[in-house]
């Protein structure tokens, strides 16, 4: 017998692209992170990871991380919807409009929600004496992660929607089912896995940004210094062990909250099945 042919030309060039891109873009840097961090003891490295300050850091990161992971979900599914089932003017612009913040420096948007929010700014003049304050606080911190993660979101689920034939949900509603009950029978199950997918791909993307929170945040410790924030102070004084294991104890934690999304998201796919 012959040789086999590969079903793939060239598949030991690309296996060997994707390991060096692999190896030299993404472990060479977080091997480097690990072995700077290793030049500390057990003691120093908690001393410097695991301060109040640093625990403070890491709760707000986390804790607004989610919260704008969970919004995105919820008004990226929509935004899907709308441009996948309905045909309204400006339907293309409003499409290109949600990538948007892919394109977009994320310090230019920042920068731009804390023009508008503080108390002179176009939105602030009107909040701002109604009790709601966003610039420098954690909602702020909310609302310009909710900008930088929701093409994530749209952009995942949009294609699954689009497969979707409208023909079940009338299938469903001739057999009595109502709109609501259409969606949590027929819909979700289909769609779950793309909401796990784009939840776990805005929340990914929150947790690292640092350029959109650093002008609304006010960076202040304790109350709106995100981690980010707190590794590029810990450089500015010059003390690199202490931010690289800052950034270990966020690229560790990162990592395990996405082996368990990705786990959830196996899980959803094996139940629909």
């Amino acid at each position: 017998m012959g040789a086999r042919r590969r079903v793939l030309p060239g598949f030991g060039l690309s296996l060997g692209y994707t390991v060096f891109y692999l190896g030299m873009l993404v472990l060479l840097p977080i091997l480097a992170c690990f072995a700077k961090a290793s030049t500390l003891s057990f003691h120093e490295m908690a001393d410097a990871a695991w301060t109040d300050r640093a625990r403070a850091a890491y709760l707000l990161t986390f804790g607004t991380s989610l919260i704008a992971a969970l919004v995105n979900v919820v008004l990226g599914l929509m935004i899907a919807w709308v441009l996948v089932r309905y045909r309204f003017p400006g339907k293309r612009f409003v499409d290109a409009m949600i990538d948007l913040p892919l394109a977009l420096p994320t310090s230019v948007g920042g920068l731009v929600y804390a023009s508008l929010y503080v108390k002179n700014g176009w939105l602030g003049r009107y909040l701002v004496p109604a009790g709601i304050n966003v610039a420098y606080t954690r909602l702020g911190i909310v609302l310009v992660l909710v900008f930088v993660g929701l093409p994530f979101v749209v952009r995942t689920v949009q294609p699954v929607l689009e497969d979707v034939d409208p023909e079940v949900e009338e299938a469903a509603a001739s057999l009595g089912a109502t709109r609501l009950q259409a969606f949590r029978t027929v819909l979700l199950p289909a769609l779950l896995p793309a909401l796990i997918t784009g939840f776990a791909l805005a929340f990914a993307r929150s947790i690292g940004e640092y350029g959109s929170v650093v002008f609304i945040s006010g960076n202040m410790p304790y109350k709106t210094e995100i981690a980010p924030i707190l590794v590029v102070a810990r450089l500015e004084e010059f003390a690199y062990a202490e931010a690289t294991a800052i950034a270990v104890v966020l690229l560790v934690a990162s990592f395990a909250l996405l082996v368990a999304i990705n786990l959830l998201e196996r899980w959803s796919r094996r139940h629909e099945r």
